[in-house]
């Protein structure tokens, strides 16, 4: 996954961290200067879905914007072996 949270910020016209601190507090969320600099940076180490909403709120947008599926970070026999064993219950439900 893909963390876009600068991204989206920018789109707002949220340009700094502390801004958005600023913003998220209105909204109940109190991020300490530790976190908030995971969250602008980087992909957050962890994060509570209450606070993901809290930030979608407070962005007005959707969770899809902050995080963005990137299929090709993931290594291809994990891919593959997903749709191995979908086939595999396939075959036996069917009796093939």
């Amino acid at each position: 996954m893909k963390w876009n949270l600068r991204l989206v910020a920018a789109h707002r016209g949220i340009w700094k961290a502390g801004e958005l601190q600023h913003r998220l507090a209105e909204y109940g969320l109190t991020v300490s200067a530790g976190k908030m600099s995971g969250l602008w940076s980087g992909t957050p180490v962890s994060l509570k879905l209450s606070e993901l909403d809290i930030i979608c709120a407070a962005l007005d947008c959707e969770i899809g914007e902050l995080l963005v599926p990137e299929t090709a970070a993931v290594p291809v026999n994990e891919l593959s072996g997903r749709g191995a064993a979908t086939a595999h219950r396939d075959d036996q439900r069917t009796g093939t």
